[in-house]
C-alpha cells in the first residue's frame, strides 16, 4: 500500500507595487533668477542643488573654456517660464564687470604693460600682457549687459544703464588715450574703439527693437481689422438679425446674444486680458444670465468707475440683475456712472412691478442683498417699482452716511430672489 504525499509549492508574498516616478520639472528658466536662471532651471528639472551645478559650471570653464560654451548653449536654448512678468536679476552682473575692468585698467595706465613691451622691451611680464585685452573685454560686456539687460530689468531700469555705460564708455577712453601717448600702432587703437561702437549700439539695438515690434502689433490690428469688418458684415449682422426675428425671450436669440457678444469682446478687446473692473464683471455676468433666462441686457459704462468686481456695489448689482432676470425678463437694462466722487450702479427692467409691503417677511433677497449690502457698505439703495416696470438704483461713494434704517421699509423694492 503506498501513501502519496501531496507537496504544496511555497507561497511567495506579493511583489510591491511600484510607484511610478513624479515626472520631472520642465526644463526653463526662472523669471526670478540671480544671472539668468540656468542653474537654477537645470537643478529644478535634475533635482540637484543649484550650488552644485553652479560649481560643475565653474570646474568645467577651467577646462578649455567648456564650461562657458555649455552655459551660453543651455542659455540661448533654455526658454523662459510661462508668464508676463520681466525677468529680474539678482546679482548686479554689470557692476561686477565694470569692477572687474579697474584692475587691468590700473595695470594699463600706471605700469605701462603694453602687449608690443613685452615683444620689443625686456622686463615686461606676462600679467602686463593680458591687462589691455582684459580691460577691454570686461569693460564693452558691462556696458553690453547694462544697454541690453538691465535696461529692461524692474530692478534696475534705464537710469541704471545710462551711469554703467558711462562708466565703461570712460574706462575705454581712458585706454584709448594711454594707448595714443603711447605711441600704439593704429591697429590696436582701433581695439576700444570698437568696444565704445558696441558699448552705443545697444541704443540703435533697443531702437530696432521697439520698432520692430510697434511694426508687428501695426500688422495685428491692421489683419484685427480687417477680420472685424468682415465678420461685422457677415456673421455679427447674422446674429443681431436672428436676435430681432427670434425676439428676445426665445432660446435662438439667447444663443445668437451670447455668440455677438463673445465675438464683439475677441474681436475689438485685443490680446491684452481685460481688468476685472465693475462694467468688465457686469458685463460678464450679464452674458451668463442671457443664457439661463429668456432675458436681453445692456451693459452700458460712462465715466471713470473705481469701484472693483470684488465690492459690495458689484454683489447688490448683481443681485438686482438675478432678480430682474428671474422675474422681470424681456429687455434689462444696467447703466453705470463712474465720477470721482462715487459710482452710481441703475439696473431698470420692463417687468409687472411690485409693492414691497405685500413681500413675506422672509425674502431677505432686496432687503438684504441689495439694500442692507448697500447701507453697511456706507453707500445708498434705492427701488422704484410700478406697472411699467421696476428701477433699482445704487450709490457708493466717498465719506457717505449710511441711511437711516426707516427708510429701507419705506422703499419700493424690486422683486425678491
Amino acid at each position: 500500500m503506498h501513501s502519496s504525499v501531496s507537496a504544496t509549492a511555497p507561497v511567495r508574498p506579493p511583489r510591491p507595487a511600484r510607484t511610478p516616478p513624479a515626472p520631472r520639472a520642465p526644463l526653463e528658466r526662472d523669471r526670478e533668477c540671480l544671472v539668468s536662471g540656468v542653474c537654477a532651471g537645470l537643478a529644478r528639472h535634475l533635482g540637484a542643488p543649484a550650488g552644485t551645478l553652479r560649481a560643475l559650471f565653474v570646474v568645467l570653464s577651467a577646462l578649455g573654456g567648456f564650461g562657458v560654451l555649455l552655459y551660453v548653449w543651455c542659455w540661448m536654448l533654455m526658454p523662459w517660464q510661462s508668464g508676463t512678468a520681466t525677468p529680474s536679476r539678482h546679482a548686479p552682473v554689470a557692476w561686477l564687470l565694470t569692477a572687474a575692468s579697474g584692475i587691468p585698467l590700473l595695470i594699463v595706465v600706471t605700469d605701462g604693460g603694453w602687449a608690443w613691451r613685452y615683444y620689443y622691451l625686456p622686463g615686461s611680464t606676462p600679467v602686463a600682457v593680458a591687462a589691455l585685452p582684459a580691460v577691454l573685454v570686461l569693460a564693452t560686456a558691462a556696458g553690453v549687459w547694462a544697454g541690453l539687460v538691465d535696461r529692461a530689468d524692474p530692478t534696475r531700469g534705464p537710469r541704471h544703464a545710462l551711469i554703467v555705460r558711462a562708466l565703461t564708455v570712460a574706462v575705454l577712453l581712458v585706454v584709448f588715450a594711454t594707448m595714443s601717448l603711447r605711441a600704439m600702432p593704429a591697429l590696436f587703437l582701433l581695439l576700444p574703439l570698437a568696444g565704445i561702437a558696441a558699448v552705443l549700439s545697444t541704443s540703435l539695438i533697443r531702437r530696432w527693437r521697439e520698432l520692430s515690434g510697434e511694426r508687428i502689433r501695426r500688422i495685428r490690428e491692421e489683419q484685427r481689422s480687417e477680420m472685424a469688418a468682415h465678420l461685422h458684415d457677415s456673421v455679427l449682422q447674422t446674429l443681431a438679425l436672428i436676435q430681432n426675428r427670434a425676439g428676445a425671450s426665445s432660446e435662438a436669440a439667447r444663443l445668437a446674444r451670447a455668440q455677438e457678444r463673445e465675438l464683439r469682446a475677441w474681436l475689438y478687446d485685443g490680446d491684452s486680458p481685460a481688468d476685472s473692473d465693475l462694467p468688465t464683471d457686469l458685463r460678464d455676468y450679464a452674458a451668463a444670465l442671457e443664457l439661463d433666462y429668456p432675458v436681453r441686457i445692456d451693459v452700458v459704462s460712462a465715466g471713470l468707475s473705481t469701484e472693483r468686481a470684488s465690492g459690495e456695489a458689484a454683489a447688490a448689482a448683481r443681485e438686482a440683475m438675478l432678480n430682474a432676470a428671474r422675474h422681470a425678463g424681456g429687455d434689462v437694462s444696467v447703466y453705470i456712472e463712474g465720477s470721482a466722487s462715487g459710482v452710481d450702479v441703475f439696473i431698470r427692467d420692463r417687468g409687472d412691478g411690485f409693492v414691497m409691503d405685500d413681500m413675506p417677511v422672509d425674502r431677505l433677497g432686496v432687503r438684504e442683498s441689495i439694500i442692507g449690502r448697500m447701507r453697511r457698505a456706507g453707500g445708498t439703495a434705492t427701488v422704484r417699482s410700478d406697472a411699467n416696470g421696476t428701477e433699482v438704483h445704487l450709490r457708493i461713494g466717498r465719506g457717505m452716511d449710511a441711511p437711516a434704517p426707516a427708510n429701507d421699509a419705506a422703499t419700493a423694492g424690486a422683486v425678491d430672489a
